[in-house]
């Protein structure tokens, strides 16, 4: 949905918009100079990024989408001083409990580091380090070579949606609006609307999606009692659900800005 309205909006600027379904893009070695996209196949991720290679414009850059899996998205947003919980990067091979236990944390959250969660089964929380290491175990016997555990953060989940170069910036609190994807919204359980900074948390997240190369974006946040926040979550084009009709003209407008710096 947010994808067509976006396409809309383009198209109200005077833009001529085609649309592909993801398999005949690849498929059929579609091409263009200006391409803007949501796509999550492997092969798609990788036309784009060749396309890129010889000149086209994608937003969300092949290469961006790509650093917004797990372990890539956890090292870049570490090594860029991002707002980011407590974490290591294990091989579900190796034997993680000296890792996990140096982390100090009072329980973890385990997820798949080489892709995007795509089943229930991708995140999930563990109370102890023998409930995390259990779970690596069955991540490296459903053949996912590696994780990323996070420490668990106590406070307000707090759900985002950005568009960069513009003033667009969305936040909610997941668990009142009974907005999930795996419903692990309540182990943090209802909010308790911790005052913070919405402006610093955009900073954060413009910056975010500097370091990653993703102009289009979506998240989760943990704000502790003191106002302080955490990112646990950043994704490339997400659904902007609750937030479609105010999201897809500025998203229209982040494109039009980034086709208009290549004339």
């Amino acid at each position: 949905m947010i994808f067509n309205l976006t396409a809309q909006s383009l198209t109200a600027m005077g833009y001529d918009v085609e649309v592909y379904p993801e398999a005949e893009f690849v498929l059929n070695e579609v091409k263009g100079k200006y391409i803007f996209n949501m796509v999550r196949d492997k092969a798609s991720v990788r036309w784009i990024q060749k396309l890129e290679k010889e000149g086209s414009l994608a937003v969300n850059s092949g290469f961006g989408i790509e650093n917004c899996t797990r372990k890539k998205m956890t090292q870049i947003l570490m090594d860029n001083d991002i707002p980011h919980p407590n974490s290591v990067i294990v091989e579900t091979s190796e034997d993680p409990t000296e890792k996990l236990e140096a982390m100090e944390a009072g329980a973890y959250w385990v997820k798949r580091g080489d892709f995007h969660a795509i089943h229930h089964e991708d995140v999930a929380f563990a109370r102890n380090v023998s409930e995390a290491k259990d779970i690596i175990k069955e991540f490296a016997f459903r053949g996912i070579p590696n994780a990323v555990v996070n420490e668990h953060l106590v406070g307000d989940l707090v759900k985002f949606y950005g568009v960069a170069d513009t003033d667009f910036f969305f936040h909610f609190y997941p668990f009142d609006l009974s907005h999930s994807k795996f419903g692990l919204e309540k182990i943090n359980g209802a909010a308790h609307q911790y005052p913070f900074s919405v402006e610093n948390l955009k900073k954060a997240c413009d910056r975010a999606g500097e370091v990653l190369n993703v102009k289009i974006y979506g998240g989760d946040c943990v704000v502790a009692p003191d106002g302080t926040f955490k990112i646990i979550d950043f994704n490339d084009w997400p659904s902007f659900a609750p937030c479609r009709d105010e999201a897809a003209p500025k998203i229209a407008e982040c494109i039009h800005k980034q086709i208009q710096k290549t004339l």
